[in-house]
């Protein structure tokens, strides 16, 4: 397997340990198992949901498939949307927490290397 073969595999097993435990996490918060401080409630939403899209975007990266950039691409775009709007609310003085400041921002860059990774695969011709 190539050096791009197994950053692209390591990359899509991460992708689905992040979105397993996102889906963990959102489901144990919106259950009321976990309090979490202020949450925004749209933020958590879109985080719940969008684990599911971790998973399966986790998913075409370890295989190789040429979904996997446009999947990423599009979690990506609309983490960063998500982002956006909940700037707007905690400008516009809404509760929020600040770890939810970094939760996003973590997961906004993560999904911009895992667009880069699957961008390299496609450049070097390696996804089916």
């Amino acid at each position: 397997m190539s050096r791009h073969g197994t950053a692209r595999k390591a990359a899509g097993a991460v992708a689905v340990a992040f979105g397993l435990l996102t889906v963990l996490s959102g489901g144990s918060t919106l259950m009321g198992a976990v309090d979490m401080g202020a949450v925004v409630p749209f933020v958590l939403w879109f985080n719940f949901l969008a684990g599911f899209a971790y998973v399966a975007g986790g998913i075409l990266l370890w295989r190789g498939s040429r979904m996997a950039l446009p999947v990423a691409l599009g979690i990506l775009f609309a983490t960063a949307a998500v982002f956006a709007a909940f700037a707007l609310h905690a400008v516009a003085g809404g509760a929020f927490e600040w770890r939810t400041v970094g939760a996003m921002t973590l997961r906004t860059a993560f999904w911009a290397l895992m667009a880069g990774i699957a961008r390299t695969g496609r450049r070097d011709g390696r996804t089916a």
